[in-house]
């Protein structure tokens, strides 16, 4: 008997999502089963290119149709098309084009926040998604620096700015338009009005995630955030030791207030590996950020190790993520946080009710 593109599926339901434990037929992610012969050709669609389970979900896709009776040989392509949170644009939105708002944020300053932002930036673009890095920060604005643009931006008409680009990213930020030699003394109204126009008037286009640097503490950026946009979520960035976990719990506790969901903590500085004997150093002390975390509910997205290459990158507009001369391990640290933020982002806009049900409908 010819194989069958029903069986084919039927197969494909005893590989499951590892963690919304719903099969990849029934979440919408098979697109299409070519048969010819005994070969059969799958494209499977997940929500991130991101994902890091594509390998483990490609096997057990190939190894669930190849026993299939009169299969003879299987081949999976993985594709991926990231998902928004499923609104519906309407007349006013601001960057309706953005599929994911996510905001980094720390309770205090001195602890890499910026720099994390960039390189979970970067690392999501290398995984093939579309990403803008809008810097928050009105105050203290670092992100041009770090991504060595930092040219005014050009005015589309009378209302309209494009961003920048930096490194295959699109850019905004205060530091852009202020002179850099004067201090931002603005009230919480002028933050609120500027905060806006980044979103309504700077054209960002079409965007898998747009990573948005929050300043440091609790205040207005944020609060304006939540009545703005649909944010997805935010990521928390820490430093191991004690004092630093003071801050964060209030900065965890701003997020839950505003009902804004919590992505993951990044422990940032989590050691210092001595490039010359290779002993490791824990400086600010190792791992209290990742208990915390855990304590807590909150996912774990990953350890940043300290190294000066880090801080010489960020100083020269070349990101970690991207700088040759930066160790392998820091790079495939922030690339793994990359990819469990990513994955976070997935498990919650396919769990909401009204996304997940599109979703299974497709």
């Amino acid at each position: 008997m010819p194989v069958t593109e029903a069986q084919v599926r039927q197969a494909l339901k005893s590989v499951l999502d590892p963690d919304l434990h719903l099969d990849i037929v029934t979440l919408g992610f098979v697109k299409h089963v070519g048969i010819e012969g005994g070969h059969v050709a799958l494209r499977i669609e997940l929500t991130t290119p991101a994902c890091p389970v594509k390998e483990q979900l490609k096997a057990q896709a190939e190894e669930a149709v190849r026993r299939v009776p009169g299969v003879t040989s299987v081949a999976a392509e993985m594709t991926a098309v990231v998902k928004g949170s499923g609104r519906l644009p309407v007349a006013g939105d601001l960057a309706p084009q953005v599929k994911n708002f996510i905001a980094v944020g720390a309770g205090k300053g001195g602890v890499g926040k910026s720099t994390v932002a960039v390189n979970l930036a970067i690392s999501l673009l290398q995984s093939g998604a579309s990403v803008g890095v809008m810097d928050g920060d009105v105050y203290g604005p670092s992100v041009p620096k770090m991504l060595g643009n930092e040219q005014r931006p050009q005015a589309l008409d009378d209302k309209h700015i494009r961003p920048n680009e930096a490194h295959g990213l699109k850019l905004m930020s205060m530091g852009l338009i202020l002179d850099p030699d004067k201090p931002v003394v603005w009230r919480g109204p002028i933050v609120h009005t500027a905060i806006r126009q980044f979103l309504g008037d700077v054209v960002w286009g079409p965007l898998d995630y747009l990573v948005i640097d929050l300043p440091p503490g609790t205040g207005d950026v944020a609060l304006t955030l939540a009545q703005a946009i649909p944010v997805t979520g935010a990521v928390v960035v820490c430093t191991p030791q004690d004092v630093a976990l003071l801050d964060v719990r209030k900065a965890v506790a701003m997020f839950r207030q505003l009902k804004i969901p919590i992505l993951g903590l990044v422990e940032n500085m989590s050691f210092y590996a001595c490039p010359s004997c290779g002993k490791r150093d824990d400086i600010f002390g190792h791992g209290g950020a990742e208990a915390w975390a855990r304590e807590q509910g909150i996912p774990f997205l990953g350890a940043i190790p300290l190294h000066a290459q880090v801080r010489v990158g960020g100083d020269a507009g070349l990101p970690a993520s991207l700088d040759p001369k930066a160790p392998e391990a820091v790079k495939a640290a922030f690339r793994s946080c990359a990819s469990e933020l990513a994955r976070q982002v997935s498990i919650l806009n396919l769990s909401r009710p009204t996304a997940g049900a599109l979703e299974i409908a497709r």
